[in-house]
């Protein structure tokens, strides 16, 4: 039994638990702060320091301000999407299903990730750099979402215009949480979604 190799797989284990755990904190840290201070205000500098870590971890992991952020947006998106699906189960059965379904993917446009992703798409329309990151994160938050909303509808797209439908879906979620960033908008909002499940059953043909 060659014993060396063993203990060497048994030291790197813990340091890259201990790398994966500094990414974590860097890629909550780097939300909270922008969802607060917005991009401005978030320095890889601050971002470390409110992650307990040091700069200079902070950029072996993540050498530029722009790769940090859109790291942390995508991390939490799929994270966010991963655990709809899991409550997939948990859905009632019926015309009850698709309302669910559009008040969690309306819910999931909403918090401090969004409001942090809000940050993040206003300070790209004006800077460059900033937007050449943005533009393939939101190619793959988009897909991403689209996926997700097509499972949970159990729907069928290869009928004309549902895709369209689905997508429409999530636009208007993305919409209600920008209403919401501003003004607690729960009233209104949750009649647009039993609205909206009304029509969205009938152009699925779920009831």
């Amino acid at each position: 039994m060659d014993t060396g190799q063993d203990e060497g797989a048994r030291s790197r284990e813990p340091r890259q638990e201990r790398s994966r755990a500094t990414r974590r904190r860097l890629l909550d840290a780097a939300l909270a702060s922008l969802a607060e201070r917005g991009v401005a205000g978030s320095t890889v500098a601050a971002v470390a320091e409110r992650a307990g870590v040091s700069r200079g971890a902070a950029q072996h992991h993540f050498p530029t301000r722009e790769a940090l952020f859109t790291a942390a947006l995508r991390h939490m998106s799929d994270t966010r999407m991963a655990e709809l699906r899991r409550r997939i189960d948990e859905l009632p059965a019926g015309a009850d299903r698709t309302t669910a379904v559009v008040e969690m993917l309306v819910d999931a446009y909403s918090g401090p990730v969004f409001a942090g992703a809000v940050q993040l798409w206003a300070a790209a329309a004006n800077d460059p750099r900033l937007r050449s990151h943005v533009i393939p994160l939101e190619d793959h938050v988009g897909r991403t979402a689209h996926r997700a909303a097509v499972e949970l509808l159990g729907a069928d797209e290869s009928a004309p215009g549902v895709r369209e439908t689905v997508q429409a879906t999530l636009d208007l979620a993305r919409g209600l949480g920008l209403a919401n960033l501003l003004t607690d908008d729960e009233p209104r909002r949750r009649r647009i979604v039993a609205r909206w499940a009304e029509i969205l059953r009938r152009e699925l043909g779920t009831g």
